[in-house]
């Protein structure tokens, strides 16, 4: 039987874990590009973080992943969307965007 995934309303307590996931995500495709900076792959994040737009995306009641939906005028532009690895090409991911 698949996992049980759901989405969630961020808070603002989420950053923290938000920003160390999008680090850990980023960080093979920031080394290979040569730009890699543990300090400013964080700090970007949690300075651009808006709660009110951002979703966490939960299997089986734990925290996996992240969506953050910026809306416009008559369109909608996926800001931020990182999925832990171990959770990368098993449906949670494509499910949620197809949410959207």
């Amino acid at each position: 039987m698949p996992p049980v995934w759901s989405l969630r309303p961020s808070l603002p307590s989420d950053a923290s874990w938000i920003a160390e996931l999008r680090a850990q995500v980023m960080r093979p495709d920031l080394e290979r590009l040569g730009r890699w900076d543990p300090v400013h792959v964080r700090e970007r994040f949690v300075t651009g973080f808006h709660p009110a737009h951002t979703f966490v995306i939960e299997v089986e009641a734990s925290a996996v992943g992240v969506i953050a939906v910026r809306p416009e005028s008559d369109e909608k532009w996926i800001e931020h969307f990182y999925l832990a690895p171990e959770y990368q090409g098993q449906g949670p991911g494509a499910l949620c965007c197809a949410m959207y």
